[in-house]
């Protein structure tokens, strides 16, 4: 005969002599302070951290006075914690021979981790287009994974009318076909995408760039280099049509990087040692400079006064 009686779950003993008060206390977030050896860099953190000027006076500030602001963290499986924000505050103070620093341990999935991670560093003033490129790229799968997920936020439902892509725009203050246009870049091979961030190749050429083939884009590279050059946005557009045709070849990668731009047709350039043979060894190239406008303005003058005749 089967037994009537229920099963009772009892209070843990603590809870039974604990008041709300405590209990409210112990689900608050608190600040530990962690060993910075147990704090580990996000997976594929998009941002670089750079041992620069800026770096040195953030080091110089924690020396003096300690980390300010707590970073955030969450557990990591294999053991210590991951961070999500405050690489840049981790960097300084091993810098600052500080052992630990003040952090957040949150609880959070990878979708909300990523979006933390990337919204606290997108505020920083100076960002290479690389960082923001993959920045972007990361929130938005995580929103897009977020929004297939059944357990969303009423927050989430009511923004549900925007698509992924347009909260990732008007979160970061950029227009919707900006933000598309840097998450572009991404599919740029890391060389060339080194050269937009050190600006030898502008924004708008990369963006077209992007379109080519991997091996395209390896074969570029040796078109530059062998003709000198960097694509203005008329030819990156034209290399992107002729591979979208499927006709794009080295030959005809060099042919376009050893074209004459506008830019170059629309300059005269002396070098010093062409100038030299014309002015004392003691001049400067600046004073060489000085002489030629000089010249140049009288001879305006004398144009002008023949002129009126």
């Amino acid at each position: 005969m089967k037994s009537s009686a229920k099963k009772v779950e009892l209070a843990p003993y603590d809870d039974l002599f604990s008041t709300e008060e405590s209990r409210q206390e112990a689900r608050l977030e608190k600040v530990l302070e962690v060993p910075l050896s147990e704090l580990h860099p996000f997976k594929n953190h998009p941002f670089k951290v750079k041992d620069d000027e800026a770096m040195m006076e953030t080091a110089d500030s924690i020396r003096q006075y300690g980390v300010l602001v707590p970073a955030i963290a969450r557990p990591d499986p294999e053991g210590g914690y991951e961070l999500v924000a405050g690489h840049r505050r981790h960097r300084a103070s091993e810098l600052a021979e500080k052992e630990t620093m003040p952090v957040i341990v949150r609880d959070l999935d990878d979708d909300a981790a990523t979006i933390i991670m990337v919204d606290s560093n997108l505020q920083r003033e100076s960002l290479l287009p690389s960082e923001r490129a993959f920045a972007y790229k990361m929130k938005l799968d995580a929103m897009k994974h977020q929004g297939e997920r059944s357990d969303l936020t009423s927050r989430q439902v009511g923004e549900k009318s925007q698509t992924s892509i347009q909260l990732v725009a008007s979160q970061a203050g950029e227009s919707q076909r900006q933000v598309q246009r840097y998450i572009r870049l991404t599919e740029l091979i890391p060389e060339l995408l080194d050269m937009v961030d050190e600006k030898k190749i502008a924004l708008n050429p990369a963006y077209e760039l992007s379109f080519l083939k991997k091996e395209e884009q390896r074969d570029l590279l040796d078109a530059m280099d062998s003709e000198q050059a960097t694509p203005s946005l008329s030819q990156a557009q034209r290399l992107k049509k002729y591979s979208q045709e499927g006709h794009l070849t080295i030959d005809m990668m060099r042919v376009i990087m050893g074209e004459e731009k506008k830019s170059d047709l629309d300059r005269v350039t002396f070098t010093t040692d062409t100038l030299r043979k014309y002015f004392p060894k003691s001049y400067t190239p600046a004073r060489m400079q000085e002489t030629i406008i000089k010249l140049l303005e009288a001879w305006q003058r004398k144009r002008q006064r023949d002129q009126e005749r």
